[in-house]
């Protein structure tokens, strides 16, 4: 795997390393040492899939509150979408700041998630379905989230809303800050 560091403090963009013959390709999508020679976290308890039959579903933006965050690992498997990630670490140096990007099914990239980040996502394509790494195991009781369109956070969600939970919809902005 290729580890391109992100503008935000601890997030990766991971790129397969892609073995190419007649057949067509192979490419480790995972490994414990290659993510421990980088100093990321290496225990992934559960994976989820996320099935999405609707352009412009959006899902987010949600983490777990401590001791439960997650790390995650996304990655597309059909379909496409534009990815957002907040640092929500009061001591980090991008702390509040988001980062976005496209994922695409095939493209062999996958998105490194630090613990301690707000994530959610758009779907770009009816029949799109995510593959998460996590980093923790679910717990409901450390469910959190803010809202999808929090000014704190200005993520320039691509398409219309075609899709969200009425949960997404009640969830907080981020606390103002003094």
């Amino acid at each position: 795997m290729i580890f391109q560091p992100l503008p935000l403090d601890g997030a990766y963009l991971l790129t397969l390393e892609r073995h190419e013959d007649e057949r067509g390709y192979f490419a480790r999508a995972f490994c414990v040492h290659e993510l421990a020679a980088h100093g990321l976290h290496t225990d992934f308890p559960q994976g989820n899939v996320s099935h999405n039959a609707r352009a412009g579903t959006l899902r987010g933006l949600h983490f777990q509150a401590p001791p439960h965050e997650e790390v995650k690992i996304v990655r597309v498997t059909a379909g496409a979408l534009f990815d957002a990630i907040v640092d929500l670490r009061p001591d980090s140096p991008t702390f509040r700041h988001s980062y976005t990007v496209e994922l695409r099914a095939g493209d062999g990239q996958q998105l490194y998630i630090p613990a301690g980040f707000a994530h959610g996502f758009q779907t770009l394509e009816d029949g799109t379905e995510v593959y998460y790494h996590m980093g923790a195991e679910y717990v409901p009781e450390a469910a959190r989230g803010y809202r999808y369109d929090d000014p704190a956070f200005a993520i320039p969600w691509p398409l219309e809303i075609a899709v969200i939970a009425d949960k997404d919809l009640r969830l907080p902005t981020f606390p103002a800050t003094t």
